[in-house]
């Protein structure tokens, strides 16, 4: 199963709602544009809304993509950064990406598959490949395993980016930018005041790429104040 389906399929068949699920994902438009567009997955556009709006990824720029699989982030990223160098009068850019599934290669792009982001030696790795071993954004849209668990799902995944913003400290750049997926709950405020201290600017995003219906949010931290 695609990871843009995330985890949630298995507890659909628990729940006997499977086929609504499976009838709204394939009328979705984000989904139907992602295939005519090319796009590994349907998040794809929830970074080009984002992007289009707060430009955060330019060409030249060095970018880690955290929870890369299937790739459709890093594809706008690619694209974003001039990271094949398609476009001679800009500079050319970088981007690796991150995951514990298996990445599909990616022209422009560096993976490091089954990779664990919380595993100590993965810094060596990631600081290995990026250009100075320094980045200029950092990209995350994981997600834990989910359990079905709301609270508990949402704690996972804080603290994914609590472990992220701490790895940020030895891989971004001054001036730099993180933007990563949490999902709505009681210590998405934890997150967020740790972003401030280091960050001079945070916000929240919700793209329209994002269902309705889905505890999904975004927060964009710019302007690193790290030395």
């Amino acid at each position: 199963m695609s990871r843009c389906l995330h985890t949630t399929a298995k507890f659909l068949r628990k729940t006997g709602t499977e086929q609504r699920w499976l009838e709204r994902h394939l009328k979705d438009p984000f989904v139907k544009a992602s295939k005519q567009q090319h796009y590994r997955c349907r998040s794809a556009f929830k970074l080009l809304e984002i992007d289009d709006k707060f430009r955060v990824l330019r060409p030249g720029l060095s970018v880690l993509d955290c929870g890369a699989a299937p790739g459709a982030w890093s594809q706008v990223a690619v694209e974003r950064v001039n990271a094949l160098g398609t476009d001679p009068a800009v500079p050319t850019g970088f981007v690796l990406g991150v995951d514990l599934l298996r990445i599909s290669p990616l022209e422009g792009a560096v993976f490091l598959s089954q990779t664990d982001i919380a595993d100590p030696s993965t810094l060596r790795a990631i600081q290995s490949q990026l250009p100075l071993g320094k980045a200029d954004v950092i990209l995350s849209d994981m997600a834990p395993n989910a359990t079905g668990i709301k609270e508990l799902d949402h704690q996972k995944l804080i603290r994914l980016c609590l472990g992220l913003l701490d790895i940020s400290q030895s891989i971004l750049n001054p001036k730099g930018a993180m933007l990563c997926k949490f999902w709505d709950g009681s210590e998405a405020r934890v997150l967020q005041s740790r972003l401030k201290e280091q960050f001079q600017d945070v916000r929240t995003i919700k793209p329209q790429a994002s269902r309705k219906d889905s505890a999904e949010s975004y927060y964009l931290a710019r302007l690193y104040r790290g030395k």
